[in-house]
């Protein structure tokens, strides 16, 4: 009995040393622990961990686009002032941006008072407007509400809608008090019209995807959801999941093929590439931009490169947040193959960016060909 139960644990911990050993997922392995052993000295918290790299290797840093660059997801301060209007355009000058959309859409009066502040500057031509939809208390007759400010605001000199936020799926609600889903038929006008007029939907669906996951020591997003609360989406009672919104965005854009569709921060698709691919094969009406997830693109410089080039007529560049000294970390993985160099934020990832190395012909495409194609109502001088 005794020599039984002997082999029996020996089989055991035979079974459970491979099991540690068998990949997680294809093509992962798991690390070997550290043969059972705790540190001898008190571990640092997440906060104080910042290992000084001893790794020397060849570094590039790119102060200015190699081309002059749309930010078509520019927030900068509100453009109602000579002197905001300044300090924003002389921080593009120095960038080389050529032209700042503001994706902080306005509507109405408002809309109109930054587009005259703008034309009476000295920066005439380097910023277009985005108008904005309301999306509360939807109910019947909104969208044919919606859909003719959309007309007087285009009138009055909006390029395009956006940035539609992500409360629209996530907590804007209807008259009668439900969600307001992101396919809901009431806004149907809305989308017919701009593809009517011809002008991007520029749209943020959702957040990270481990916004909506548990809270735990595997979510690689902790310390950016322990620091934020306002980012933790795990309440079902209070919030979709991650792909009861995707579903419904999917379904938008496949019922409104003639609209011209810009999913903002890729689709929030960056750590899975090929999802976001399977996406633009299917939708022709289909764009994207790279704000705030320049952390997943430079961690995986090889399959973003190919996804870059294959993918380089359906891609385009934004920021988001407006602080110009972060703009060069997107020049410098986009343009070098430089390696293991640090990202500006580090509650948004903990690991090292590494270079793509994108073609010209890629680069022109992102930094403004694609935009220049797609909303007609940006200046067209000053670009190759």
């Amino acid at each position: 009995m005794r020599q039984r139960l002997s082999v029996a644990l020996v089989a055991m911990a035979a079974a459970a040393s491979l099991a540690a050993q068998q990949p997680t997922t294809p093509g992962q392995i798991r690390p070997r622990p550290a043969e059972g052993r705790d540190p001898e000295f008190p571990p640092p918290n997440i906060r104080e961990y910042k290992p000084r790299s001893t790794l020397v290797v060849p570094a590039h840093p790119v102060p200015r686009p190699k081309f002059p660059t749309i930010d078509f997801h520019g927030h900068p301060t509100p453009l109602t002032t000579p002197e905001s209007i300044n300090r924003v355009g002389e921080a593009m000058d120095s960038l080389n941006l050529r032209v700042m959309v503001n994706a902080s859409g306005s509507s109405g009066d408002r809309l109109k008072q930054q587009i005259a502040a703008v034309a009476a500057s000295k920066y005439k031509g380097r910023f277009v407007m985005f108008t904005t939809l309301n999306l509360q208390d939807v109910g019947p007759g909104s969208g044919a509400r919606l859909a003719a400010q959309l007309e007087a605001d285009v009138a009055a000199g909006a390029v395009g809608i956006g940035e539609i936020g992500k409360g629209f799926g996530l907590s804007a609600r209807k008259a009668d008090g439900t969600r307001l889903k992101l396919d809901d038929p009431e806004l149907d006008p809305v989308w017919e019209t701009a593809a009517r007029l011809k002008i991007p939907v520029f749209i943020h669906v959702a957040d990270p995807s481990e916004f909506f996951e548990p809270l735990d020591y595997r979510n690689e997003r902790w310390l950016e959801l322990a620091l934020y609360s306002g980012r933790r989406y795990q309440d079902r009672t209070r919030f979709p999941s991650f792909e009861e919104l995707m579903a419904e965005r999917n379904r938008l854009f496949a019922r409104h093929p003639k609209t011209t569709w810009v999913i903002a921060h890729l689709g929030w698709h960056a750590n899975d590439l090929a999802r976001l691919g399977r996406m633009f094969d299917s939708l022709p009406n289909l764009y994207s931009e790279v704000g705030a997830i320049l952390y997943d693109l430079g961690r995986q410089p090889r399959a973003a490169r190919e996804f870059f080039v294959k993918y380089q007529d359906r891609l385009l560049f934004g920021k988001d947040s407006f602080q110009p000294d972060e703009y060069p970390y997107y020049w410098r993985v986009f343009e070098t193959f430089d390696e293991y160099f640090d990202y500006y934020r580090d509650y948004h990832a903990f690991w090292k960016l590494y270079g793509l190395g994108l073609p010209d012909a890629v680069l022109k495409k992102l930094y403004y060909g694609n935009a220049l194609k797609i909303t007609p109502g940006i200046p067209r001088s000053g670009f190759p």
